[in-house]
């Protein structure tokens, strides 16, 4: 063999184990094999070859004997980690131990298991939750006047409020041994999802109570005696219950928050005992207008020495009754002209028993843990689901509307403007349905994903308002003039609530996805971390080394897998041999380059990288396009891969690769180290920036899907309220969509005799009566275009009211001043927002 073959020998040895990610026992077995190889066959003299063994065996020994590596390697290492990273706080460690990983962590491995993503179950609804779904709940939509809701009442009517009470709305997740429903988290999704298709007033009132709330801590964390007591009436709508967290002066940052308890005695039914002296002061609160039963997030102290030594005790959550001395609720927000019920709060000197504390005494300052673990499950159940639920019916009644809409004797669907906009909505609803059936899937499973909820809780509420902001370009004035036969106004207005709500989006983004998603998804980031923070240094001396060389392998494997998979556009990359494996392998190559920028961030800025927040952004915008593209993988396979679905699959995962390029390019561009920002660029997108938005070839096939009656459009709806209806406007488009359809040969025929004079007339009736009269159409075809046209008129029609009618709605005065005073002072309850449960005891 040559010496040229000798020197490569190596080094494609070295790309091949590192781009397969080999153990360091293959390393150095296949090394081994080559110094022998090397000692036997080539021409090397003795001296050459025993200095090649002698730093062979000397690298062989100190890697792969580990107490050795410990003491010349780890050990100098272990030092310089422990004064370069930060500690993690009380409140990041809780944050970061909250939750679990599942596919989030396939991602960000660089090489993701696309078989394992296939096998995960599709999630199904029971017999009994499908029944509940297509006789309660759709009897409950059927309830609905969502205009009389907005506008007339601010309020849901009596009516669907004992609706709720008596079906069981208020315990969907409450287990059916205290009289809840019971239900599973994808029959929890798909129920608020079709609600929220017709009220988002009417969802926001059923979500509350079954996402981060009472009943959940109360499942996870309560006493036997509080789960007894409560969740029997909580799932009974007897109680009705609120959670308190935010304030004037905390927000998302819940630690800074200044509300407070202070453990004492005092009496309470006559007792003296011992509890604890409360004040807060709260706001944005749903369901406090109208709660009794208040959930309180505040920071406990023990100044005292009551129950122990530590005075401050940290966050604490605790079940009030509302009808407590000192209690202020019952004043109401007025969020963009949604009527769910939602207020402040306040309380001033008001004392509870220490048995107020979910889960007792032992759980006293463990609220944030509580509250970081169970938020999850909500974040990632509530707003996804009613933002697409949303989305949903926008995107139904957008492709009819552009049908049925009409302009210079075309429907305006078949125009190229309005034709971006419907393939825009048509893709990006399917991502939102997508990501909310595989991330409720996830929590079915027993998974509890704290990044994929952040990721589902972001991204589906933002592609919630594009889909809404292109559905009110094309509407047009229809969009705009509200009333009972405007079915998209009230969408586009609240929209904002589920962006601000559980997580700012700002925040969400910039801090939660990948800041947390670096280190809970990295196989060894948080391990590493956990180390440093170790009391017992010879045992973390031992976690960091065990942590610490894997990780250098995973960083060497991902720069090696980044630079071929990029100049091989990942087209050899083992994938599913499905329809889409092209997305598969780039996805692929995405996750290696992520996984690989990542690294070299957090090498290179160590604890500064969290306060990168735009590089944070950035590189959270690719890990969730990551698993954006594999939530519509796997809804096209589940789906049975349909033909109709192909063309908005191939637009969505198109949009989503170019998305995840371009916030990765920005990433580099914008990295804080330039030259190694030019470097990373040079090595991840060795060929360019090769992925583009979907074409409009493609775009023009998806649009027209979309003005037809069947597959794509139906399928996008398929949680959507439809039954027609005068509360239902949604729901008649469609049969005046197939009138229009059946109509459009006779509407040509028509519009071709005008064009040739052969008929006369002003009115479009004097027209049709012309035409048949000169045998151009028979009678019945008058009469079928006739129908067609007021049909079109009924659709296209806004509502108009007198001044009377608009005056005046509301006559109450709001509280805007802000002084010391004003805050300490109890607003009075309101007893219209109060008295619906004034005797539910």
């Amino acid at each position: 063999m040559t010496t040229t073959i000798w020197i490569l020998l190596p080094i494609l040895l070295f790309l091949i184990l590192s781009y397969r990610r080999a153990s360091l026992v293959v390393w150095t077995l296949t090394y081994t094999v080559y110094f022998v190889a090397l000692t036997w066959l080539s021409s090397l003299s003795v001296v050459t070859l025993a200095i090649f063994w002698t730093l062979f065996l000397a690298t062989v020994l100190v890697l792969n004997f580990r107490p050795l590596r410990r003491i010349l390697i780890t050990q100098y290492l272990y030092k310089i980690y422990r004064k370069s990273l930060p500690t993690l706080s009380t409140t990041e460690r809780e944050a970061l131990a909250a939750g679990t990983v599942g596919w989030d962590g396939e991602l960000f491995s660089g090489m993701p298991n696309w078989s394992k993503m296939l096998a995960f179950p599709k999630p199904q609804l029971s017999e009994e939750e499908l029944a509940f779904i297509n006789n309660t709940v759709s009897h409950l939509c059927g309830m609905i006047d969502n205009w009389d809701i907005t506008h007339n009442r601010f309020n849901l009517p009596d009516e669907i409020w004992d609706y709720l009470r008596s079906k069981g709305f208020f315990g969907i997740i409450i287990p059916k041994e205290f009289g809840g429903l019971g239900f599973s988290a994808y029959a929890h999704s798909t129920i608020l999802t079709m609600i929220a298709g017709r009220s988002m007033s009417v969802g926001s009132v059923v979500a509350v109570p079954n996402s981060l709330g009472p009943a959940e801590l109360l499942l996870h964390y309560g006493t036997k005696e509080q789960q007894d007591h409560y969740l029997p009436r909580l799932a009974q709508g007897i109680e009705i219950p609120c959670f308190a967290l935010t304030g004037p002066e905390a927000g998302s940052d819940a630690s800074s928050m200044p509300d407070y308890g202070i453990i004492c005695k005092g009496t309470f039914d006559g007792k003296e005992v011992t509890g604890i002296l409360l004040n807060w002061d709260k706001r944005y609160i749903t369901l406090a207008p109208i709660a009794t039963v208040l959930g309180l997030a505040f920071k406990l102290y023990d100044p005292n020495h009551l129950i122990g030594e530590k005075e401050s005790l940290g966050i604490t959550c605790a079940l009030i009754p509302t009808n407590l001395p000192g209690i202020s609720i019952g004043r109401r927000h007025y969020p963009l002209n949604c009527a769910f019920p939602n207020g402040p709060t306040q309380g001033k000197d008001v004392f509870i028993p220490l048995d107020f504390i979910i889960g007792g005494l032992k759980m006293a300052g463990q609220g944030w843990r509580m509250l970081t673990e169970c938020l999850a499950a909500g974040r990632a159940i509530s707003l996804p689901s009613m933002a697409t639920g949303g989305s949903e019916v926008a995107a139904y009644a957008t492709g009819a509307y552009s049908r049925i809409r009409n302009q210079f004797h075309l429907p305006i669907g078949k125009f190229g403007g309005v034709e971006e906009a419907l393939s825009r909505i048509a893709g990006n609803t399917y991502i939102m349905e997508a990501t909310r059936v595989f991330t409720v899937g996830a929590i079915d499973r027993g998974e509890k994903p704290a990044v994929p909820a952040a990721i589902s809780k972001y991204h589906v509420t933002e592609l919630a308002r594009r889909v809404v902001n292109d559905a009110m370009d094309i509407h047009g004035g229809k969009g705009i003039c509200m009333g009972p036969k405007n079915y998209i106004a009230n969408t586009y207005q609240e929209t904002p609530i589920s962006i601000t709500v559980e997580g700012a989006n700002i925040l969400t983004r910039s801090m939660i996805i990948f800041g947390q998603g670096a280190i809970r998804c990295h196989p060894y980031v948080l391990k590493e971390m956990e180390s440093i923070s170790a009391d017992n240094p010879n045992l973390g001396l031992k976690q960091f080394d065990n942590a610490f060389f894997p990780h250098l392998g995973f960083i060497l494997s991902n720069s090696v897998r980044t630079f071929i998979l990029g100049i091989t556009t990942a087209r050899f990359v083992a994938a599913p041999n499905k329809p889409l494996k092209r997305y598969y392998q780039h996805l692929t190559r995405f996750s290696a380059a992520l996984a690989f920028v990542s690294d070299v961030a957090m090498f290179t800025l160590g604890g500064s990288l969290k306060r990168k927040e735009k590089l944070s952004g950035r590189l959270g915008d690719v890990l969730s396009m990551l698993y954006l593209g594999s939530a519509v993988l796997k809804q096209y396979d589940e789906h049975g891969q349909l033909d109709f679905e192909l063309p908005v699959v191939h637009w969505a995962c198109q949009s989503i690769l170019e998305r995840a390029q371009n916030r990765l390019h920005e990433a580099l561009v914008n990295f804080p180290n330039p030259v190694l920002g030019f470097l990373l660029r040079l090595w991840v997108f060795p060929l360019g920036q090769r992925h583009t938005q979907p074409t409009d070839k493609l775009g023009h096939n998806v649009a027209r899907m979309m003005l037809d009656p069947d597959s794509l459009r139906s399928s996008l709806a398929r949680d959507v309220y439809l039954t027609p209806g005068i509360k239902n406007p949604v729901g008649s488009m469609e049969i005046v969509l197939q009138k229009i359809i059946a109509a459009e040969p006779l509407e040509q025929k028509l519009q071709q005799a005008i064009r040739d004079k052969k008929i006369k007339g002003y009115t479009y009736a004097e027209r049709v009566q012309d035409a048949q009269s000169n045998k151009i159409i028979t009678e019945e075809e008058a009469l079928q275009l006739l129908d067609a046209y007021k049909a079109r008129r009924e659709v296209l029609a806004v509502d108009d009211f007198s001044p009377a009618e608009l005056e005046g709605r509301f006559v109450d005065t709001a509280i805007t001043d802000t002084s010391e005073d004003a805050i300490a002072t109890p607003h009075a309850v309101h007893a219209s927002s109060r008295d619906l449960f004034a005797d539910s005891d």
